[in-house]
């Protein structure tokens, strides 16, 4: 009887870590189907120098390895679509994805299958080749007589010349909101730490006067209410916060839109996948290291900078953004 598994990721740069992952997924059933993202997809995820293989040259290179017998490609963030059709009995991603961030796993328990995080080789990662690379490509650093403000400013302005690359992510994400708020849904927004005063302020941006007049939106910050934190910080800890609330608040229809620079934040993973699970849209803002949350999200604002300034300046900007398209929309 064929008992088939699957896991999925970006596969750009394949090193043993990979190979030896594929070939113990393998082991958990008779079929390995591998779903790699398409090139739009990795860009979307990674920036605008990603993919640095296209989508059908990884394919090769994955089916050539004798642990895979299949390869599909998807053009979403999440393989969430492909694991429906697929259906199946294995769902396998690496140890760094804990059980409860893995996508798909509700939908193959629910109907009988496994699910499993399988520990990573040891001194393997795609990041730290690219890292390595990078490093021995000399780069120019700031004048030596700048100061904090100059160099902050040209670092600003470096990042904000990069950012015509997602615009049309921008624009869906603000197609999504004003869809949102028409259908009379509710919008949820959370962040930890500098995130958190970004949740606020765009929450205070939707439900009041922006540059037009308009009726107040039902946006809710979950980081508002210190009170409410601190009691769900002392019964369910730290890291189940936004999760908790969000299985308070959210319904089917509803949208999260998850804050996090560095996009790793346990407790802005377990909001988004509370999220999922209640039948919500996420749309993700986040930093350029930010792949985790990114391929957990519908949408991603993935900011190309790795300084946490930049990336909240980025945020506030966008955040004003979405406000016009809810006034264009709204007039």
């Amino acid at each position: 009887m064929e008992k088939i598994v699957f896991t999925n990721g970006c596969f750009d740069i394949i090193h043993p870590g990979h190979v030896d992952l594929l070939k113990r997924a393998q082991a958990l059933g008779t079929r390995l189907i591998v779903g790699i993202n398409s090139d739009n997809s990795v860009r979307r995820i990674r920036g605008e120098s990603r993919p640095f293989s296209s989508e059908n040259d990884r394919s090769d290179v994955l089916l050539g390895l004798k642990s895979v017998d299949e390869v599909r490609i998807f053009d979403e963030l999440t393989p969430e679509r492909l694991i429906e059709e697929l259906r199946p009995d294995v769902l396998v991603k690496g140890g760094d994805w804990a059980e409860n961030e893995i996508i798909g796993s509700t939908f193959v328990k629910r109907n009988g299958g496994e699910v499993y995080s399988l520990p990573l080789l040891d001194g393997y990662s795609s990041t730290r080749i690219v890292e390595s690379i990078l490093r021995t490509v000399e780069q120019p650093g700031p004048p030596a007589s700048a100061g904090i403000a100059a160099e902050s400013l040209t670092q600003h302005a470096d990042v904000f010349s990069k950012l015509g690359a997602i615009v049309p992510v921008v624009e869906k994400a603000g197609e999504i909101i004003a869809d949102t708020f028409e259908r009379g849904n509710k919008i949820l927004i959370c962040g930890n730490g500098g995130s958190a005063a970004d949740a606020q302020h765009l929450a205070a941006e939707f439900v009041g006067r922006y540059e037009a007049e308009r009726k107040g939106l039902p946006a809710i910050a979950l980081t508002t209410d210190t009170s409410a934190i601190t009691a769900l910080a002392n019964d369910y800890s730290f890291d189940r916060i936004f999760s908790r609330q969000v299985e308070a608040l959210a319904s089917e229809g509803d949208l999260l839109i998850a804050i996090s620079t560095s996009g790793n934040s346990p407790n802005v993973i377990a909001a988004v996948m509370a999220a999922r699970d209640r039948g919500c849209t996420v749309i993700g803002m986040t930093g350029a290291s930010g792949k985790k949350l990114a391929s957990l999200c519908d949408e991603c604002i993935v900011v190309p900078a790795t300084r946490t300034a930049r990336i909240q300046e980025v945020h506030i900007t966008i955040a004003h953004i979405w406000c016009e398209i809810l006034d264009d929309k709204m007039k």
